[in-house]
């Protein structure tokens, strides 16, 4: 049965085209995989964003990454920001698995490359986290080298979202959070090109998220006073021809859909974004002196700017409402926005009926 997302509510933020899915993998070659460890213990998983289909190694991305709040313990930043290239999948995960991850993640590579006669000595893998302790036992390091590989095999375009993969355990503004996703489709004279967002999220307070501008959470609980203390990890890609430098411009904005929704990017938060392109390749085999890559005139990138910051905002709604209500290992319940929307005045088609 298909999700139920924020649209289905009628909730429209902006009027810009959405791509076919309205998901990440509206961007041609893109796919996401999950493997979701859900047990009375456990609340956890990982969720692996594949670029493309060939070997990432040998067929680079200009990619970029933005750290509005550093409160995060990201593996890979360092080299992608100094290179301005990505050359593995993305895995998303919580914050005690990361090590575990990357181990994994660097095998996936190693026995991916030898399959391919493809020399590697050294290759820099990106795992992002966010805390799920609230919900799942996470010193217990649930997540292991199979379920990596498990969610690279089952990647595809059209993903399942919400409490899945590393979203799993995830809290988002007090509620259920999770993973979400959505797009935006970018019109120039030389085409139509496209920009996706996935988010893993697990920020913000209740009392200060809002939906097309209303203090809903606040009605929601009055007297919930948790702090922001969470993090959101935010991936965007593109077909647009974009730098590396034009990306971490573009990475910015997707702040603005945060804040759309109400987060004030606490001190405990960390919101940490990755962005890539698929219109350049950088070959790691080149002979030439001089590659050639096309790159977005500067003074169109405010559509870009737009399409990021709309598309987060409602991959956060996404994540939120896709979401079921999850009993985390100590008891403590979270539930979806979906359970409160219709007592707020937003209605899905079907329950309308």
């Amino acid at each position: 049965m298909r999700q139920k997302r924020i649209r289905d509510y009628g909730v429209l933020l902006d009027t810009l085209p959405t791509g076919p899915l309205n998901k990440i993998t509206d961007v041609p070659g893109v796919l996401v995989g999950h493997c979701t460890i859900d047990t009375p213990q456990h609340k956890t998983g990982v969720t692996m964003l594949l670029p493309r289909p060939e070997n990432p190694f040998t067929h680079q991305y200009p990619a970029a990454s933005f750290v509005l709040n550093g409160f995060g313990k990201s593996i890979g930043l360092l080299q992608i920001d100094e290179l301005g290239a990505l050359e593995t999948p993305i895995a998303l995960t919580n914050t005690l698995n990361v090590g575990l991850v990357h181990d994994a993640l660097v095998e996936y590579m190693v026995q991916r490359c030898q399959s391919e006669g493809v020399p590697l000595t050294s290759v820099n893998p990106v795992v992002c986290e966010c805390n799920d302790s609230t919900l799942n036992n996470i010193c217990q390091r649930a997540v292991q080298s199979e379920h990596v590989f498990s969610a690279i095999a089952s990647a595809s375009r059209d993903f399942e979202e919400g409490a899945v993969g590393g979203g799993c355990g995830m809290v988002c503004h007090g509620l259920k959070g999770g993973i979400g996703s959505a797009s935006r489709i970018i019109e120039l004279p030389e085409g139509r090109f496209t920009l996706g967002i996935l988010v893993q999220a697990n920020h913000g307070r209740l009392p200060d998220l809002l939906l097309e501008g209303k203090p809903i959470g606040a009605r929601i609980d009055s007297q919930n006073f948790e702090p922001d203390k969470g993090s959101i990890i935010v991936l965007l890609a593109t077909d647009l021809p974009a730098s590396d430098r034009q990306l971490k411009r573009i990475l910015k904005r997707t702040s603005v859909g945060l804040a759309r929704l109400g987060s004030f990017i606490g001190h405990g938060s960390g919101e940490v974004m990755i962005g890539f392109s698929t219109a350049n390749t950088i070959p790691r085999d080149a002979q030439q002196g001089i590659l050639t890559q096309c790159v977005l005139n500067e003074e169109k990138i405010d559509l870009a700017f737009q399409a990021a910051a709309y598309a987060c905002q409602e991959a956060v709604l996404n994540a939120l409402v896709t979401s079921k209500t999850t009993v985390g290992y100590q008891g403590d319940i979270r539930k979806g926005l979906a359970e409160f929307l219709p007592g707020l005045g937003w209605s899905s088609e079907q329950e309308a009926l």
